[in-house]
């Protein structure tokens, strides 16, 4: 079976080796008869970091069939959560690519390794739905409280832009007096009729009310 191995230090200092993992990885694969067909590394990246190059590059070329599993030392150096960990090894179920942790006993090509990943997903799959509980509850909690929720509505004045225009002034100035975007204001001066009956508002002259 061709396998690919994948290893992770947060830093090269304090005696963070990456060889360390992947002699481990690779004598684990001598022993299965597996081929280690490429390695991935990432040095100097935490596990928290969103993107990990090495990390990317293994995800891409599971998707062309390169290999047939992945094992990595320990999960903490593959998945920076475990959430993110049965996304994984979701796609690569579905890539027909076995995963091994040695040092969590995750092995998918053995029915107990499958049992592991079954229960991982499980405690994943609370953890989402703990998280949208809260969720709800802090929403119910703030409407209970009087609290307006989502972003607050734009009273629109159609008609006082159009004023504000006839007078001669710039959509700058519009946009600032009505605490209005330009995009907001141009819509519903563009929405009114084609001839309107305007009445200008009285203003005060303002030298730089120009037109745009």
């Amino acid at each position: 079976m061709r396998a690919a191995v994948y290893a992770r230090v947060s830093t090269s200092n304090h005696g963070q080796d990456p060889g360390v993992q992947l002699r481990e990885v690779a004598e684990y694969c001598s022993r299965r008869g597996w081929t280690v067909t490429a390695e991935y590394v990432d040095v100097g990246i935490s596990g928290s970091k969103e993107k990990r190059p090495e990390l990317d590059k293994l995800l891409a070329d599971a998707k062309r069939r390169r290999f047939e599993a992945v094992v990595v030392y320990r999960y903490d150096r593959f998945a920076r959560s475990l959430r993110q960990l049965v996304n994984a090894l979701e796609e690569f179920r579905s890539l027909g690519i076995e995963f091994v942790s040695l040092h969590e006993g995750v092995d998918t090509s053995t029915p107990n390794g499958r049992l592991i990943f079954g229960i991982f997903a499980s405690i994943a799959e609370f953890e989402r739905e703990l998280i949208r509980e809260r969720v709800k509850s802090g929403l119910r909690n703030a409407k209970a409280k009087g609290r307006q929720l989502g972003r607050p509505k734009v009273v629109l004045d159609a008609a006082r832009i159009a004023a504000l225009r006839d007078s001669g002034a710039s959509w700058r100035i519009i946009c600032k007096q009505m605490g209005l975007t330009k995009g907001t204001a141009q819509r519903a001066f563009y929405s009114l009729p084609k001839n309107p009956a305007r009445k200008v508002l009285p203003t005060n002259p303002i030298s730089d009310l120009a037109a745009d």
